[in-house]
Parts: C-alpha cells; sequence; structure tokens
C-alpha cells in the first residue's frame, strides 16, 4: 500500500468545478489566455519544467510530449492555461511557511488551488473551452495533463494503485464513480481509465481520468465535457506512439 499524498489529476476537478461553479475568474495573463487556435501558425513551446519532465509543445493544435510519447489535439479556440496554473502553484509553495511544510497532507480540497506536493506535481497542459471570466449555460470542457514523481507515492507500481486516493478524493468533491477503473488501449499504450459524473444544477459534468506510469512519473489526462459523446470525442484525440 502507498500513503495518499496530492495528486496531480486533482488539477482538473479542482479547476474545472471552480471555473463552472462561479462563472468568473481573474483575468488570465496574456500568456495563459492565449488560445490553442493561435498555436496553428506555429509552434508554441511550454515554459520548461522545473520537474525534469518535458513541458511538451503545441504545434498545430496538437499538444506534443516526446518524453511520454503521447500527442493531445486541442480543439480550435480553447484557452489555453498551463503556464498560469504553474505560475500560480509555485508562488504559492514558495509563500508557504516550513511548518506548512510539516503540516497534514495536501488533498487538493479547495477547489480554486492546485494541491502542492514536495516533488512537484506539474501541470504540462490545461486547455478549456471558455475563458473563465465568460459565463455560460453549459458544461464548461476541458482538458487538463500532469505529472508527478513517482516517490511521491511509496509503493507505487502500477497505475491502477493510482485510482484509490483519486476516487477518495473525487467523492468528497461531490462525483460518482460510473464503475471501477478499467484498462483501456490507446495504440500501443495501455492506461487506466475512470470514469465520473456529477450533477450541477440541471446539468451533469462528466470526466474521464486516463493514468499511467513512465519515467519514473505518475501522469494523469484528465477531459470534462457535459455530455459522454463530448468526453470521448476528447479522449480519441490522444494519441501514443511506439518507442
Amino acid at each position: 500500500m502507498f500513503l495518499p499524498v496530492a495528486l496531480s489529476a486533482v488539477a482538473a476537478w479542482s479547476l474545472s468545478i471552480d471555473v463552472l461553479a462561479q462563472g468568473s475568474a481573474p483575468a488570465s495573463s496574456s500568456s495563459s489566455s492565449s488560445s490553442a487556435s493561435g498555436a496553428k501558425r506555429g509552434t508554441k513551446s511550454a515554459p520548461p519544467s522545473q520537474s525534469g519532465v518535458d513541458a511538451g509543445a503545441i504545434t498545430n493544435g496538437v499538444y506534443i510530449n516526446k518524453t511520454f510519447a503521447f500527442s493531445c489535439k486541442i480543439p480550435p479556440g480553447w484557452v489555453l492555461r498551463t503556464e498560469e496554473l504553474n505560475a500560480r502553484e509555485e508562488k504559492k509553495e514558495k509563500e508557504k511557511k516550513p511548518e506548512d511544510q510539516k503540516g497534514e497532507v495536501t488533498t487538493g480540497t479547495q477547489p480554486s488551488e492546485l494541491p502542492a506536493s514536495s516533488a512537484g506535481a506539474k501541470v504540462l497542459l490545461a486547455a478549456f473551452s471558455r475563458p473563465p471570466e465568460a459565463h455560460g449555460e453549459d458544461i464548461n470542457a476541458s482538458i487538463v495533463i500532469a505529472a508527478e514523481s513517482a516517490t511521491s507515492y511509496p509503493g507505487l507500481k502500477e497505475a491502477a494503485q493510482y485510482f484509490f486516493p483519486l476516487t477518495e478524493v473525487a467523492k468528497a468533491q461531490g462525483f460518482t464513480a460510473d464503475e471501477d477503473p478499467y484498462e483501456i488501449v490507446v495504440g500501443p499504450k495501455t492506461l487506466i481509465r475512470g470514469d465520473f459524473h456529477k450533477d450541477v444544477g440541471s446539468r451533469v459534468m462528466r470526466q474521464s481520468t486516463l493514468a499511467m506510469l513512465s519515467h519514473g512519473y505518475a501522469v494523469s489526462i484528465t477531459v470534462i465535457g457535459g455530455t459522454d459523446d463530448e468526453v470521448e470525442d476528447l479522449v480519441d484525440g490522444l494519441t501514443f506512439t511506439a518507442r
């Protein structure tokens, strides 16, 4: 067994719930408010990752990460907030008092914050169907890809274990698991997938998280949508390449 510590995948829930529930947020910075459609004119490199993970790059509306050998399509016109989220977490980590770092384990229960991790969880991609300050009647669809050192989870040997604390956090935030996590094959890669849903007024927020272990990291790919078809379309945009 391993100790349930801060999950990078929790960033997807926390941020998306915050966007949907509040309908507005502080204005994004110029770098984080850029859209995926703008990347079609060339290649947009993500900021260097301090955790040693390849930050990846966006080319022609497709996020590509060579370290983990996968790519992910970003729907045209979506808003990118990757830099903003990482900058916010880094600032919070720097401002944290020494006694705070020795306290209780972070569980990511604050909806507007990313969970902290001593190993440095990093968001590799955060993309949303509309800006956070824009109100809408539908679910604000999103894609959040994050990586965290597997050493944050003592005893973690397979991706299926990653879903034990993940499901606990999901339930704490009002989500219900559709079924037990299961294997899903994407090209040459086998991942573990978990599906969840949450009633938000008259709407239903649907989420699917795919997880894998690679290069000493636990990697989570989370998509959120308002319908099963919308979620599946986002998952279908994920491609793995053989090494």
